[in-house]
């Protein structure tokens, strides 16, 4: 793949085919890329289900909720990209252009809480897209699911980078208050002009450290997700994240290295050749050693974490890091005996979408 300059404000200007695209578009030699910036469109789905099982041991949940397909955010490493060709769209642009929302997620959510033998356990929200992505401030279906687990006490995780979280701060200090919530914020980088190309519509490092202070406050408790660490690229900074994020009152830590699942790995070698073209086979190279000569190891047990000296040595610093910072002294473990079955509640939602 040659590389692609990216719209400003965008992760990708331009669309890869997904790997089951019947029909493929070539840009001509010289042709002039689209430089203006593309127009998100919104699709209502009409969801049939809501909460999904997870079967990978390499997480740290069975069940999780994504109101929406595709992601404003735009971060080109992210590995939800290649869902889009499911939708016979393209990881490229169409993941951060085309999003789809599910308007009837909390009745859905209501009707899984009131299955006959339903058994509390612990859901994340965030799994796979962003809960707070940019959507969530027109469509509030994060907000409304909050508060179907508010009524039925019923215990939430939730995964973002998104700091419109913060609307959510009564929301979410309710559920902390009987123990059901904790929040991860992701943060592979305090770079200022890395994150412009890296995640194009997040809030700067800086001001996640501030999200993460004030859901502290609010007595949410808070892990750092230092993901991805990509080597050669955001590693060196693994440190100083963990420091930052532990001084501004995060409790907790995990971290990941890059995955590129599928078409991934194309678009974010383009990437890499538009923006560090110099490092981009070097990257590549240690990519490949982590990954055990691929470079992405797919394995439950490897494909987070990697394998080798490189990968061993990641883990090393992490885990130093933490016991310098007083990370991870003490786990957060959700209650789950104080659920309420939604027929208890005695009254029917219908949310106005």
């Amino acid at each position: 793949m040659t590389a692609r300059y990216s719209t400003p404000g965008r992760g990708y200007s331009h669309n890869v085919p997904g790997r089951f695209a019947a029909t493929e578009t070539v840009t001509e030699p010289g042709a002039d890329l689209e430089t203006s910036a593309p127009t998100t469109h919104f699709h209502r789905e009409q969801a049939r289900s809501i909460v999904s099982g997870n079967r990978s041991p390499d997480v740290p949940f069975d069940w999780s909720i994504n109101s929406y397909r595709g992601c404003e955010h735009g971060c080109v490493y992210c590995f939800a990209r290649p869902s889009h060709s499911y939708l016979d769209l393209s990881p490229g642009r169409d993941f951060e252009t085309e999003i789809f929302y599910k308007p009837n997620g909390a009745d859905l959510l209501l009707a899984h809480l009131a299955k006959p033998g339903y058994r509390c356990q612990g859901i994340t929200l965030g799994a796979n897209t962003d809960p707070y992505q940019p959507a969530e401030k027109r469509f509030g279906l994060t907000r409304a699911l909050l508060d179907v687990f508010i009524d039925c006490r019923h215990p939430v995780s939730i995964v973002t980078k998104g700091t419109l979280i913060e609307r959510d701060i009564d929301r979410l200090t309710r559920l902390a208050e009987r123990g059901l919530t904790q929040v991860s914020i992701s943060l592979p980088t305090l770079d200022r002009g890395l994150k412009r190309t890296l995640e194009p519509r997040v809030a700067s490092g800086e001001r996640r450290l501030k999200t993460i202070r004030r859901l502290a406050d609010a007595g949410i408790p808070v892990t750092v997700l230092v993901a991805p660490i990509i080597p050669a690229v955001t590693c060196a900074e693994l440190e100083r994240i963990l420091e930052a994020a532990a001084a501004h009152g995060a409790s907790q830590a995990r971290y990941t290295l890059l995955r590129l699942p599928h078409e991934l790995e194309g678009l974010f070698r383009d990437w890499l050749d538009t923006h560090l073209t110099q490092r981009a086979d070097h990257v590549f190279s240690l990519l490949r050693s982590i990954g055990g000569g691929r470079t992405y190891d797919s394995r439950f047990g490897h494909r987070q974490r990697g394998h080798g000296a490189i990968a061993t040595l990641m883990g090393d610093r992490f885990e130093t890091a933490c016991r310098r910072y007083g990370l991870n002294a003490a786990a957060t473990k959700l209650r789950t005996d104080q659920f309420r079955p939604p027929a208890a509640l005695g009254a029917q939602r219908h949310l106005p979408f």
